[in-house]
């Protein structure tokens, strides 16, 4: 498994964020969910402008076995989206906390990112369920 950057928050759903200053915050998925979706071959990216619930699915990512939902973890505008991943889905496959982020959101409230998991709980949730 891949090393989990220290300086990302997580969802259970395996979402990622990272705070990126300035009220912004970018959001992917993990290198265990891509790993467990296996090769992407389509994304579908919410547009810049639109608006972000915490909680609520705003993009998709499909693989050959499965389309997943992508929740966004904290509520805002999107500000930019990751449009390199319309031609090169499996950006996600090969750098999912890098190059393979999905949006940017302008958050409303920095306090939501209080309530997902720092890197060290998160590496618990994947330990406990690979058990």
């Amino acid at each position: 498994m891949s090393e989990i950057p220290g300086d990302l928050k997580f969802m259970k759903s395996h979402e990622w964020a990272r705070v990126e200053g300035d009220g912004k915050v970018t959001i992917g998925i993990s290198d265990h969910a891509q790993g467990l979706l296996g090769d992407l071959v389509y994304v579908d990216l919410p547009q810049v402008g639109d608006r972000a619930e915490a909680g609520n699915a705003c993009a998709v990512v499909e693989s050959v076995k499965a389309a997943s939902d992508v929740y966004s973890p904290v509520s805002g505008t999107i500000t930019a989206v990751n449009t390199a991943l319309a031609d090169k889905p499996e950006t996600i496959n090969e750098d999912a906390f890098g190059e393979g982020w999905l949006f940017v959101v302008e958050i409303d409230d920095p306090d939501q990112l209080n309530e997902m998991l720092g890197p060290d709980d998160y590496a618990e949730l994947l330990e406990d369920e690979d058990h």
